[in-house]
């Protein structure tokens, strides 16, 4: 199949084309070429843009149409698995295992979801990200200190990009991503993009929206005041336990959430 696609420029803070150029088949297809560089990144993800492609292509950069995003009051977990964690001894922290995360995230393999694309240079670029203080990882680990599931994104503003998750341990990167969204609504953040429609996610409560509301939806929380910088402090140790109870009494006291536009 022959695609005409617009090559990025070469500098790192030339402009995206606009998402709604974006092609139908393959679904948010926007762009190529240019570098993984903190700036073009950054640049990205404030514009509901990401990178995504395979060993042997040049960069790819995506706007998909739908969008998958969680409400971070809204992430779903299965009665059972709440009562497993009951007598859990699993902690959820931040940023402590950064490069493991990434690194496992690349390497669990996945029946049908995205897992190789995680290459060296991608692996690099979200390192330096890291560094800059704009790229996270949630990380839970056992009684012994050993990483049983975690997920990693990029924050900007009040605004939460999901990249990958990874469980080496039945249910870990669910209770990541519980955990992530608990804090999030606790700081006032209300959404977590998840990228492309998937029927596990869905399963935990992500939902689609149009691509035009998501972007409205970015474009308005990453104006706002972020948390830049290592989460480490922030998020604290949060036991397994504490996420148990159903969500209306599992949440802590919060201070008013930015509110979701409702498109």
């Amino acid at each position: 199949m022959s695609l005409s696609l617009p090559r990025l420029g070469a500098r790192a803070d030339a402009p995206f084309p606009e998402p709604g150029s974006a092609l139908r088949e393959p679904d948010g297809l926007l762009a190529f070429g240019g570098d993984l560089s903190t700036t073009r990144l950054a640049n990205a993800y404030r514009r509901g843009i990401f990178p995504w492609y395979s060993e042997g292509q040049p960069i790819l950069w995506w706007s998909p149409d739908p969008r998958m995003v969680f409400r971070t009051d809204s992430v779903h977990l299965a009665s059972r698995f709440r009562r497993s964690l009951r007598h859990s001894p699993w902690h959820v922290r931040a940023d402590t295992a950064f490069d493991a995360v990434v690194a496992a995230c690349a390497d669990v393999p996945r029946h049908g979801q995205r897992g190789t694309w995680i290459d060296a240079d991608m692996r690099a670029a979200y390192g330096q990200l890291h560094r800059a203080g704009l790229a996270h990882s949630i990380e839970v680990v056992d009684a012994d200190d050993r990483l049983v599931g975690g997920m990693y994104g990029v924050a900007i503003g009040a605004m939460f990009f999901g990249e990958s998750m990874f469980s080496a341990a039945s249910g870990g990167s669910k209770l990541a991503l519980a955990a992530l969204a608990l804090r999030l609504r606790e700081w006032g953040w209300p959404l977590i993009d998840a990228q492309v429609d998937n029927a596990h996610l869905r399963r935990m409560g992500a939902e689609t929206w149009p691509r035009v509301r998501f972007l409205g939806e970015v474009r308005r929380l990453v104006a706002y005041p972020g948390r830049d910088g290592a989460w480490t402090d922030a998020f604290g140790e949060l036991p397994a336990t504490a996420l148990a109870a159903p969500p209306d009494t599992a949440r802590s006291t919060t201070r008013d959430a930015l509110p979701v536009g409702s498109g």
